[in-house]
This record gives C-alpha cells, structure tokens and sequence, in this order.
C-alpha cells in the first residue's frame, strides 16, 4: 500500500472514530451543561451496550448440541457477539479495548484514550460514577507513555502528569511516572518546580518525588522506593 493510500485509511478511520464517539469530547468541557448532555448521550449508549451484552449472555446460556467452544460456529450466537461489539464501538470505555496491534502514535483512536484520562483526571468523580475502569486506565497511561508522540500529543500528555501530581493520589495514579520520563521537559519540569512550590502539599510532595525520579531514569517506581524518598524528605 502506498503512503497516500495508507494516509487516506488513516483519515478515514480518525472519521469513523469521530462519527461514533465526537460527542464524547463533551464529557472534558468546562461548561458544566455541555459536560451533563454528553452523560446523558453516554448513559444511552452504555444502554446499547448492557441490553447487547445481556442477549449474548442469553445465547451463552442456551444449550448447544455440540456445546462448548463449537458454539462459536452458531450463527445466532455469533451475531448476537457481534452486535455486542459494535455497540461497544460507540460507547466509553468500552471502545478502547483491544486495540489493535502496532503503534499507538498512529491510532486513531489515540484522541479518545487521551479523552478518557484527562476525563478521569479533570473530573474525576463524574468519572469514576459513570466510567470507572481502572484497569482501562492503567494499560492506556502504560500504552501512550512513549517518546516521540507529535507537539499535540506530547503537550496534552504534559497537562496531565501536571494535573495528576497536584490531587490526593487515585488508584493507579502511580503509573503515570512512565508518562512523566517519556515527555520529559524543560516544560513539564518548569511546571512540576512550580509545583513543588507551591502552597499546595499534595503537589509539593508528588512533583518533587517525580523530579527526583526523572533526575534517576535508572532507578524504579516502586512502593519501597517512595517510601525511602518519602523517609528521606522527613529527615531533611
């Protein structure tokens, strides 16, 4: 396949993304009537997803002559499986499992996984009353947390190692340190100094525990090793 050809697929799958899931954007907006009409939209489609995921469930149950994994040669059961699919397609976080093999700097759907952590990291609660998939969180911070992401990517990436070590610390907050050393900046690091000086302790102990790590690039994010840092900080 030829560059343009490869290019003209990529556009046309960043519109197909668009297409199913561009309302979603409405869920990081600062106006809080946009925020709640993009819940409503998202409570319909996670709707799709359960009444689908519910009539696969039935078609599991129902007896086979052969049984087991031959089901999956059932052509009612694999259309039920497949309209439970595609219902996830349009629906958070549903969309961003199993992405495909390959680079993620070229995925398409790389907007919305960036989406659906500054949502968890801007409004956490409505995330975590709406959304919550730790599990999601965890492998998409892990899967974007690369070198050479394009200007965008790389600043949006910034904001939210920025936003995240100024909060009391949530569920696998920690993994976000993989993000830290792949943008790391003069950038990021002028904010986390800002940070570090600021009234605010969460984010004085946080960005200085980043800044000393990203200073160590050899030395791992463990538990004992915050601990020891934490340790160190109170002796002075």
């Amino acid at each position: 396949m030829t560059k343009e050809a490869d290019a003209s697929v990529g556009v046309d799958e960043a519109l197909a993304w668009d297409a199913r899931l561009g309302w979603a954007f409405g869920l990081i907006a600062d106006d809080p009537a946009e925020r709640a009409a993009a819940l409503v939209r998202l409570a319909d489609v996670q709707r799709n997803v359960r009444d689908a995921l519910g009539r696969f469930n039935e078609m599991w149950r129902l007896p086979l002559p052969l049984g087991g994994q031959d089901r999956w040669r059932d052509p009612a059961f694999l259309q039920a499986h497949e309209v439970y699919v595609e219902a996830g397609r349009y629906s958070l976080p549903n969309a961003l499992w199993n992405r495909p093999p390959g680079d993620i700097r070229t995925w398409q759907g790389l907007p919305y996984a960036l989406l659906f952590l500054e949502w968890e990291a801007r409004y956490p609660q409505e995330w975590t009353r709406h959304a919550k998939e730790w599990g999601t969180k965890q492998n998409l911070i892990q899967d974007v947390a690369v070198a050479d992401h394009g200007k965008t990517v790389r600043t949006k990436l910034t904001d939210l190692v920025e936003i995240v070590v100024q909060r009391a610390y949530r569920c696998k907050d920690r993994e976000y340190l993989r993000v830290a050393r792949a943008v790391d900046s003069e950038d990021l690091r002028s904010r986390l100094e800002t940070a570090v000086g600021s009234d605010n302790p969460w984010a004085r102990r946080h960005a200085g525990y980043v800044l000393w790590l990203l200073d160590r690039p050899e030395v791992p994010n463990t538990i004992h090793v915050w601990q020891n840092w934490i340790a160190a900080e109170a002796r002075g």
